[in-house]
């Protein structure tokens, strides 16, 4: 479990870091979209990819979601 938890901080801190958010701003972006959430259940198959498929990946996820 904690491995999840330094892997949900690792990708908060890439994405906060590539589109130049504050951390409140990000987490409260991740909330709003359960990012936090997906990013723990798909955790076996995201934490084998690179920060920037991740980065992408979690954009991609949260445009669909403003979408829906």
């Amino acid at each position: 479990m904690p491995e999840i938890v330094r892997f949900k901080a690792f990708c908060l801190e890439r994405y906060k870091h590539e589109n130049n958010m504050t951390g409140k701003d990000t987490i409260r972006l991740f909330n709003q979209f359960g990012v936090l959430d997906y990013l723990g259940s798909f955790y076996d198959v995201l934490h084998t990819f690179g920060d920037k498929y991740i980065v992408e990946d979690i954009e991609q996820f949260i445009k669909e979601r403003q979408t829906a």
